[in-house]
């Protein structure tokens, strides 16, 4: 059985990772061993950050909420404990969506939020 070189597959597989690192400053767009740890580390920089702008848009949200509900005249954990036992399920991103637009909505919420407690 005739010998199979491998040179077709590591070209295709060098062509893909600095295909991968276009853009990158310097060499580490043009050698294939420097382009190939700046794209591993840069996927995992990307991976952290997926994780961070959740985290971030998370503080966001209960920012302008707790700003929101002491604007009526109630702090953000209270408010939210009342939320819950009024049984309101609405999600952070929402109430933070009508604490924007709509203040006359969340003044009648802070009020049912008063209620329940």
């Amino acid at each position: 059985m005739a010998r199979v070189k491998g040179a077709m597959m590591t070209r295709k597989r060098r062509n893909k990772m600095l295909k991968a690192a276009k853009g990158y400053w310097g060499a580490k767009s043009k050698h294939f061993k420097m382009a190939k740890q700046a794209v591993l580390k840069s996927g995992n920089y990307a991976f952290a950050g997926r994780k961070m702008k959740k985290r971030d848009f998370r503080r966001l949200w209960i920012a302008r909420i707790s700003a929101a509900a002491k604007a009526n005249g109630m702090n953000y954990s209270t408010f939210m404990c009342g939320l819950k036992k009024a049984g309101i399920g609405l999600n952070r991103k929402m109430l933070s969506e009508i604490a924007i637009a709509d203040p006359t909505a969340f003044t009648a919420l802070v009020e049912k939020a008063k209620a329940a407690l």
